[in-house]
């Protein structure tokens, strides 16, 4: 039975951090570890005043590395330890007692397999769909969740092969990170997943849906979506996506999308005060891409 490392990247959100370990003491797959990363919270995970039934190791960065270092350094550890695969797991998310057994099932199913992912619902609304697959559009620069706000009645219930994982659950084999390396850092928040998804497919493997693992997700606790980090990295690590795996017209349709989007909040700024903030990071993102500025900013 192969051996799966859990990895939860934990950054000051403690209750949903142990909501989560407690879904994972339910799971009825044996052969797992979790390790969780403490990511420079503000105050540091208490592993002592906790007592987890299941094999627990904690690791603690001294600073905020991003959703890519601080995953890194979960799976650079689960690689030493003899990891068969490793499992990037969100920490604001909770499980169903069979997703890692039904994950690793399709996962050994064919060997031309290399990344995986579950079927992801709202944790507010148990049956309604977040992800269901990713599909990458090289015409809007940008990544979109199959499913996404669709009430579940089966419609995605089919294995598939898919354009991306999202990390929020993204189950990797080993074989495939020693042949396309680790997560980019060059992204530290966004699209990082889709990077990985992406060069995976090209070193030959596939990137699979499995709908019969499944989680539920508390989305967008750690960056709130439409803040400003949210506004910015999403749109300069959409265009970095593109230069680091698209084709040449792929990449020239991105820049010449981004200059339009220029003139579009150059106007906004100027005549619609309610979406200055909106357009001030879509600039500084598209910007700090043009400028080459990577990783955390």
């Amino acid at each position: 039975m192969p051996k799966v490392f859990i990895i939860i990247l934990h950054w000051n959100n403690l209750a949903d951090t142990l909501e989560c370990l407690e879904s994972l003491e339910k799971i009825d797959y044996p052969n797992y570890q979790v390790v969780v990363i403490d990511n420079g919270s503000s105050k540091k995970f208490p592993i002592s005043n906790f007592q987890f039934p299941i094999k627990l190791e904690v690791i603690y960065n001294e600073e905020n590395l991003g959703f890519a270092g601080g995953n890194n350094v979960g799976i650079k550890y689960a690689l030493k330890q003899g990891a068969d695969y490793v499992l990037l797991l969100n920490n604001d998310t909770v499980v169903d007692e069979e997703f890692l057994k039904e994950l690793v099932k399709a996962g050994e199913s064919d060997k031309k397999i290399g990344l995986l992912g579950s079927k992801i619902y709202f944790y507010d609304e148990p049956k309604r769909i977040w992800f269901a697959g990713g599909k990458i559009s090289p015409f809007l620069i940008k990544g979109a969740h199959l499913g996404l706000n669709e009430i579940d009645n089966g419609q995605y219930n089919r294995i598939r092969n898919v354009d991306y994982i999202t990390g929020c659950c993204l189950l990797i084999k080993r074989k495939a990170i020693e042949k396309i390396g680790l997560l980019d850092e060059d992204y530290f928040l966004y699209y990082e997943d889709a990077d990985w998804s992406w060069r995976a497919q090209k070193a030959g493997y596939q990137c699979v849906f499995a709908p019969q693992a499944k989680i539920w997700h508390k989305c967008s606790r750690g960056a709130q979506e439409g803040s400003p980090s949210y506004i910015y990295y999403h749109l300069r690590n959409s265009l970095l996506l593109i230069q680091k795996n698209g084709s040449f017209f792929m990449r020239l349709n991105a820049y010449l999308m981004s200059f339009g989007i220029i003139t579009k909040q150059i106007i906004k700024l100027i005549f619609l005060p309610k979406k200055r903030v909106w357009a001030k990071y879509i600039l500084l993102g598209i910007r700090d891409f043009y400028l080459g500025k990577r990783g955390k900013i």
